[in-house]
């Protein structure tokens, strides 16, 4: 029986520059626990879904942060492995609109560095979903280990993928070259406006989503910050409002974003497969709660996703069939 959620890969230790100098060449910086899939695990736990996170848990001081996050959220680290190796740092500015922008410190550190006994000893076999994306996905060596087990879950679960893409760390033809294994192997594929604009400047929006269809896909989603999402489900595309919010900051908002679809999908009993039984209402709603999921984590500081008490009745009205 499915009853949980997967979510596969990297915590990230985001450290975050205030807008002013302290002076004499210093500033002020506070650390929040993010990296992408750590977000999504996060913000699916806060919303009630099961969660199982599988990642490399580093030692020391950032790793104590990290565990005390996710545990506090409600995951379940029991498939995770501890890590010898550091943790990876992204230091992020964010401008006067809200958005970041991010250096990261990443070489060696305990993300990417997946054995292979550590990923292919897992049984998936009562997930409903499982996750991957941003830099766990394309990262050396660890990246083709979780593909393999994407590929190897999919054969009773519904795979979710949302590269999250990062060329300050992996340029953008790392990703190009993968996008497409991603594709076959995704039911679920989200990216960014950013995302879109960095990989295939010059193509056209609906070509690259009926590629994307044909390799496998069956939902895509792409959210374009304050203005409406575009989801493209079965070659069939729809535009879905973004809530109004007062923005502190985007960090981690589409990681919420994501966790909210698949919440969505868990609530309504449609992890599993290969999305077959959704019709077009039902991905209204599932984007329109991932969307309001979003907006909330965006009016708080870092990657703070919101619990479900905290959702407007708007929102939760979206989790029906």
């Amino acid at each position: 029986m499915a009853d949980y959620v997967a979510i596969v890969g990297e915590n990230v230790a985001d450290v975050l520059m205030g807008p002013t100098r302290v002076g004499d060449g210093t500033a002020q910086l506070r650390v929040f626990s993010g990296g992408g899939p750590a977000n999504t695990a996060v913000a699916l736990g806060r919303l009630g879904t099961p969660t199982k996170f599988i990642s490399r848990l580093t030692k020391g001081v950032l790793g104590e942060l990290f565990v005390e996050r996710l545990r506090n959220s409600g995951i379940d680290l029991s498939l995770s492995v501890i890590a010898d190796e550091p943790a990876t740092l992204a230091l992020a500015s964010v401008a006067a609109d809200g958005n970041a922008k991010y250096d990261f410190y990443a070489a060696g550190t305990a993300d990417w560095q997946w054995q292979p006994d550590e990923l292919s000893r897992l049984e998936l076999d009562g997930a409903a979903c499982v996750h991957a994306g941003s830099l766990g996905l394309v990262m050396q060596p660890g990246g083709p280990m979780v593909e393999e087990l994407l590929a190897k879950a999919r054969e009773h679960a519904t795979i979710s993928i949302d590269p999250n893409v990062r060329t300050a760390i992996a340029n953008a033809e790392m990703y190009r070259k993968r996008i497409w294994r991603w594709t076959e192997l995704a039911d679920v594929f989200r990216l960014s406006e950013d995302d879109l604009v960095e990989l295939f400047p010059d193509s056209q929006l609906d070509r690259l989503f009926d590629s994307w269809h044909e390799a496998g896909t069956s939902l895509i989603v792409l959210t374009r910050g304050d203005r409406n999402a575009v989801a493209s489900f079965q070659g069939k595309r729809l535009e879905v409002p973004t809530p109004s919010v007062s923005v502190v900051d985007t960090i981690g908002a589409g990681d919420a974003f994501t966790a909210g679809m698949l919440h969505w999908i868990f609530q309504t009993s449609h992890g599993g497969g290969r999305l077959s039984d959704l019709d077009e209402d039902q991905v209204f709603k599932a984007v329109s709660f991932g969307s309001h999921v979003a907006a909330l984590s965006c009016s708080l500081p870092g990657a703070n996703p919101p619990r479900i008490e905290q959702l407007t009745r708007e929102a939760l009205a979206k989790l029906t069939v």
